[in-house]
This record gives C-alpha cells, sequence and structure tokens, in this order.
C-alpha cells in the first residue's frame, strides 16, 4: 500500500498583516480637558468647564492657558490643574459675597465697563494712594489677597466669559481687563515691607492663577521717586506681560491713550481725574462688599 502525502494548501504571496489601530490625535485642547476632570473642581472664572470642541467659553480657558505657556502644553497642563485647585480650596466666586474691612479697602478697589455685547472694556482700578494706612491694608497678606482677588472675580464677572460665543486663538483674544493703578498722594517714598511681601505674593499668584488676562496696565501719578514700583514689577513678571505696563506721571492724561479703543469715545466716559468727563469713580464703580 502506497501512502500519499497529504496536499499541502499553497503559501500566500503576501503574509497576513493584521488590522491598523485606528490613529486618535489628541489635541491640545483635549488634553487640557481631560486632565482638568481629576481634580474634582470644575470651574475657572465662573465658566463650567466641558468639552471645549464644543463649548466655546471652555476652549477661550483652555486656550488661554495653552497661550501663557507659548503652546506647551506640559506647561499649561501645570498651571491649569494648580489653578483648579487653587479655586477648589480658595472658592473665589464665594469671595464675592464676603464682607471687607472699610477702614482698610474702602475706596480703593473698583470695576468699570464701557460699551455694550461684544465692544466692551473693562477695567479693574486700584487707587493706593487712597490708602489710610500702610500696616493695616498690606499687612495681613491673606486678607489683602483675598480682597484684591475678589475684584479680579468681580471683573471676571463683567467679563462674562461664560456667555462668549466666539473662540479665540493665539493671536486673537479680545477677553482682557485693563488695570489702572494709581499712586497720586501716596505718603511713602519708598517701599515699606510690608508692601513687598504682600506685592510679591499677589504677583506671583495672579500670574499662575489669572493666565491672558491682562491687556494694558497703567500705573498713573507715577513720581519719579517711586521708579521701585516699576522695577520691582519687572522682576517678578514675564517679559511679555512687561510690554503691556505703561508708567505716567500724570493721571490726567490717562484719557488720551484710548483714542483707538473698540468703545467709541472711551476716553470721555473715564472719570474726570483721569482725563474723561464721565463720572466720578466711586459712582460709576463697582465696590466689593464693606463693612
Amino acid at each position: 500500500m502506497t501512502e500519499t502525502a497529504p496536499e499541502q494548501t499553497p503559501a500566500s504571496d503576501t503574509p497576513a498583516v493584521p488590522p491598523k489601530a485606528e490613529e486618535v490625535t489628541e489635541t491640545p485642547l483635549a488634553t487640557l480637558w481631560q486632565s482638568a476632570q481629576g481634580v474634582g473642581h470644575p470651574e475657572i472664572w465662573g465658566v463650567t468647564l466641558q468639552n471645549p470642541n464644543d463649548h466655546v467659553p471652555s476652549q477661550i480657558i483652555f486656550q488661554k492657558f495653552l497661550n501663557a505657556n507659548d503652546g506647551d502644553i506640559a506647561k499649561a497642563k501645570e498651571q491649569l490643574l494648580k489653578t483648579l485647585e487653587w479655586r477648589k480650596k480658595t472658592n473665589p466666586l464665594n469671595l464675592l459675597t464676603k464682607l471687607y474691612s472699610k477702614a482698610k479697602f474702602e475706596g480703593l478697589g473698583y470695576v468699570t465697563t464701557y460699551g455694550n455685547g461684544d465692544d466692551r472694556e473693562i477695567f479693574t482700578w486700584n487707587i493706593y494712594g487712597g490708602v489710610k494706612s500702610i500696616s493695616e491694608t498690606f499687612g495681613n497678606v491673606e486678607e489683602f489677597i483675598e480682597w484684591r482677588a475678589a475684584l479680579m472675580e468681580l471683573a471676571l464677572k463683567e467679563l462674562n466669559i461664560a456667555a462668549a460665543t466666539v473662540p479665540i486663538t493665539a493671536d486673537d483674544d479680545p477677553y482682557k481687563i485693563i488695570q489702572v493703578h494709581d499712586y497720586k498722594s501716596l505718603s511713602f517714598l519708598r517701599s515699606p515691607p510690608e508692601v513687598k511681601a504682600t506685592s510679591r505674593e499677589v504677583i506671583n499668584l495672579f500670574s499662575l492663577v489669572y493666565p491672558e488676562l491682562l491687556k494694558e496696565k497703567f500705573f498713573v501719578n507715577v513720581p519719579a521717586v517711586m521708579g521701585f514700583v516699576y522695577a520691582f514689577m519687572k522682576l517678578f513678571v514675564a517679559a511679555k506681560t512687561i510690554k503691556k505696563f505703561h508708567p505716567m506721571s500724570n493721571g490726567g492724561n490717562l484719557a488720551l491713550e484710548f483714542g483707538d479703543s473698540k468703545v467709541k469715545g472711551l476716553g470721555e466716559l473715564l472719570p474726570p481725574e483721569y482725563g474723561g468727563k464721565g463720572a466720578e469713580l466711586k459712582v460709576q464703580g463697582q465696590e466689593l462688599p464693606l463693612e
């Protein structure tokens, strides 16, 4: 009996290739959104964070953190998570309803809004020349930071990013605030220790938790002997932010700085002490609750 070898199946000329896994490219915004969900605090600047692909306010928040770090995702993620942790711990929205010491803070901080709709400018005003007691106002660092953060949150409430409908880019971002620091009648000629310590804390914290919100910053009524203010700021602030700083010896010239503003006649709307024709700052400005 002759045995016949089993018939061999011809091998294919083309080797079998496993199916290719679907490639998924995660965008920088999606990366930040995924990271944010692990903190246990869903809010930044009055915006409840959602998927930035279909929620413009969240896109604006995440893009600002990217812009602040020149597109570096790792650095943006680190800053975002630290901001969320700070907001989780501090709950700065609650600071808006807290009562602050009238003796320490009355007349020192205001928020004003000019224009309507998308054509608006939001100002925060810090009237440091109105400080009655340097040690009282600046001595308690935690209390001062709470007050300053509350003023920033009040400005952000006016900015109302939560209602935004147009995304921002690295080059186009209208959701920013103008700041004015007024040093008129300031009684000290050099920086006291408590002012330096408190200022350092505020600068470091705000650069972390309020990125890409500054449009321009004007230091008005700054005498030459107070050059230390500007020099001190330069030690702790990024170079691209310093470019937005404008020291002015005469606060009455401030209105002249806004000739090309998107708000028609903005300069004239400012208070008279800043060269405008509007109401006094204490009349047109919003102030935090005082007791």
